[in-house]
């Protein structure tokens, strides 16, 4: 399923993400506030265990989310702000890296590094903050898989519909969260009207 966020502070964020005179700092930080609010809709249903902590008034116990079932696996380097975003909300959750170039000629992905922790029977919350063709994604999904998770989600800050409905095409398992869905792609395959390359904008790589 695909979940895209609709409230207006959403839409008045990535208009700042568009904007060439947003800087470096200012770019990541709003990758980041968009990320918590995608955490938010992506975790609304998750499964809450009795936590005991020790409180002003002793030890008792709460409802929490078990932040150790749950793998932020970011796809490098765009997805950085994204990780340490879920990783403020998260601060138990366990992290893993993906490192994947995309090539000019072919517009395939090729995965370069894989840092990936023990996924079997975690949830993994997979974030990438540009979903073009999906290409990158789905062999993001298919290792992921291979590991064995219980449960993936994935969190993107926007994404064309053909890359999106070929990720659900072949991976109807998994809910996508995104927070805006732009138009389409380009002859060169990328996102129209979009942002630029976020890694880029994000680090002032020239």
């Amino acid at each position: 399923m695909i979940y895209e966020l609709s409230n207006p502070l959403t839409k008045t964020l990535i208009t700042h993400l568009r904007d060439t005179k947003t800087q470096a700092p200012q770019f990541r930080h709003i990758i980041a506030e968009l990320t918590k609010q995608l955490t938010y809709e992506a975790l609304k249903d998750f499964t809450l265990i009795e936590k005991n902590i020790n409180t002003w008034q002793g030890n008792k116990s709460f409802d929490s989310i078990k932040e150790e079932d749950i793998v932020v696996v970011t796809v490098l380097r765009a997805g950085l702000p994204m990780l340490d975003s879920v990783m403020e909300l998260l601060p138990n959750a366990v992290s893993g890296f993906l490192a994947m170039k995309r090539d000019e000629v072919t517009h395939k992905s090729v995965l370069y590094y894989d840092r990936l922790p023990e996924c079997k029977n975690k949830t993994i919350l997979l974030v990438d903050p540009m979903v073009a063709t999906g290409g990158s994604m789905c062999d993001a999904l298919d290792l992921i898989k291979s590991r064995e998770a219980l449960k993936i989600i994935t969190l993107n800050i926007i994404g064309s519909p053909d890359g999106l409905n070929s990720i659900e095409s072949k991976h109807p398992d998994i809910d996508i969260f995104i927070a805006q869905i732009d138009e389409k792609l380009n002859d060169d395959k990328y996102i129209i009207p979009g942002l630029g390359d976020a890694g880029d904008r994000s680090y002032n790589t020239i």
